[in-house]
């Protein structure tokens, strides 16, 4: 059985890494990675995540994923009552370029459902939020419809990135990849996804600091996009960003606590 850890993955990732491999076994019971496969097989195209958001940095505008989440292990619930197509509806007035819809349920309230209903709302490129592990959960992603997937280097090893991005772009879907630190970014650099995302927030501590971007940017080659995610809550954020060259952005708990998510949106980036 390969490794079901990175040796440097924190804690918390730990965790949800364990309960990931657990949840797979179940749905097994009520779908099989074939199943799942032809599934995958007979959705429509994909509507190019990567592309759209490629053809916004390309054009020196930002290019934001906003993210519907209900709720977050370190905060709680974000957002109650909670209506996917709704703030699907409202990211797309408000100037989104992709959604970011989380699937996870022990961990942050998520389910297969919000992604399907927040995709039919719109007509904007979806990235499955989640904890990617295995083969079995790339072909779901694609069978719910998502158009993208989340690889998180922090919890996997480089060999399974690798395969998992193989799989992936096999059946049509883009990926993005999330780096915490140089190591991971060593990582993440042998993929050939040109979305790269930073995530500002330390796993170990859960502190916020830009400086992680700003510090990782600078190891990112010209022919990939660097996407600043976490701690963006102000206008003068964004700004620091576009100063340095940065427009891709992902933007969850600040939207999901305004009224009206997407004007929030218009508010930090119009």
């Amino acid at each position: 059985m390969t490794d079901r850890h990175n040796d440097r993955t924190p804690t918390i990732l730990r965790k949800i890494v364990d309960r990931k491999w657990e949840e797979i076994d179940e749905r097994k019971r009520s779908a099989s990675q074939a199943d799942l496969k032809a599934m995958a097989g007979d959705q429509p195209r994909a509507r190019g995540f990567a592309r759209v958001m490629a053809d916004r940095i390309g054009a020196q505008k930002p290019a934001v994923i906003a993210e519907i989440k209900k709720a977050s292990p370190s905060k709680g619930i974000l957002r109650d009552p909670f209506n996917p197509p709704a703030i699907a509806e409202s990211y797309e007035k408000g100037g989104a370029t992709c959604l970011s819809i989380l699937t996870d349920r022990d961990f942050f309230q998520g389910h297969e459902d919000y992604l399907k209903e927040g995709r039919a709302a719109c007509s904007l490129p979806v990235i499955r939020k989640d904890f990617m592990v295995a083969p079995y959960q790339v072909y779901e992603s694609r069978a719910i419809g998502a158009d993208c997937i989340l690889l998180i280097a922090a919890c996997l090893t480089r060999g399974q990135m690798q395969e998992l991005e193989g799989i992936a772009h096999e059946i049509g879907l883009d990926v993005l990849v999330e780096v915490h630190n140089g190591e991971e970014m060593d990582d993440a650099l042998t993929l050939t996804t040109p979305l790269v995302g930073i995530n500002n927030r330390n796993l170990h501590t859960f502190e916020v600091s830009l400086d992680t971007t700003f510090d990782l940017h600078q190891r990112i080659p010209e022919d990939r996009l660097t996407i600043t995610e976490s701690g963006i809550v102000t206008r003068d954020d964004v700004v620091a960003m576009t100063d340095q060259g940065i427009y891709g952005f992902l933007v969850g708990e600040s939207f999901m606590r305004a009224p009206e998510p997407g004007e929030k949106l218009q508010e930090l980036f119009g």
